[in-house]
């Protein structure tokens, strides 16, 4: 199986980099605490196939649009090949600022979720010092002026890594009211949302080569995030939690 060489450098990273394996263990900590516990689940985005070290036990089906030893389904999120009501929970990290059309893609996870079935994502957020570092020192472009709610200029045969990483920041802190309303996908409910990592995470490089974060220093950063992420999340925060879940009734 031809693997894609970017998966293949993001796995090297992952292997070399401790504090990076410890921020990305605490983001998956939180997302499968939201989640209903036991089941089925799905993530979305495999990507390089480093969920596998924090879901050991679970029932989890893989899914990404590029093939890997690690991927249950090769497919794209915004046609996912389940029946209906097939999962209690679906996770992703870094995948939705990378999809093309989110109103379809949510559309797809409330048919596959069982009523009361939730869905955890984290994916970049953008404050005024995050706004900083995505749009100078991150290869993915910021664009806040799109509409978030209908689809974007790359299509279907768009390169899978191309983005637009404002658009998690303007579906649920800007214009977080119409995700859930006639124009949107009326049958999830958000849950919560909140922004996280203030420190760890820039200080860990992400999967670049460089990291100014020991292993050993992600626990009491992590703890001392927490304390501030209710004053200083929506300034300095660099990610964001969102969990939504479907209604077991639909929205008259």
């Amino acid at each position: 199986m031809s693997i894609d060489p970017r998966l293949t450098a993001h796995g090297k990273v992952w292997s070399k980099k401790a504090g990076l394996r410890a921020v990305y263990g605490d983001y998956y900590r939180r997302m499968l605490a939201a989640l209903p516990q036991g089941g089925a689940h799905l993530e979305v985005g495999a990507g390089s196939g480093h969920s596998r070290d924090f879901t050991k036990g679970m029932d989890v089906t893989r899914l990404d649009i590029l093939p890997a030893p690690w991927v249950d389904t090769v497919a794209d999120a915004h046609h996912l090949p389940f029946p209906d009501d097939a999962f209690d929970g679906i996770f992703m990290v870094d995948v939705l600022h990378h999809l093309a059309d989110p109103k379809t893609f949510f559309t797809e996870t409330a048919r596959v979720l069982k009523p009361g079935g939730r869905i955890a994502l984290i994916e970049p957020g953008i404050t005024p010092l995050s706004w900083v570092f995505y749009n100078y020192l991150h290869e993915e472009p910021v664009d806040m002026s799109v509409d978030p709610m209908v689809k974007q200029e790359y299509g279907a045969t768009k390169d899978p890594f191309e983005s637009n990483q404002a658009i998690p920041t303007l579906l649920y802190r800007r214009e977080e009211h119409r995700i859930s309303l006639s124009e949107g996908v009326p049958a999830l409910r958000t849950v919560s949302r909140q922004w996280l990592s203030l420190f760890a995470y820039p200080l860990s490089g992400g999967f670049k080569a460089w990291s100014l974060l020991p292993a050993s220093l992600v626990d009491p950063l992590l703890r001392l995030e927490d304390k501030l992420i209710p004053w200083m999340g929506s300034l300095i925060g660099f990610r964001l939690f969102v969990v939504m879940e479907k209604r077991h009734t639909a929205t008259p």
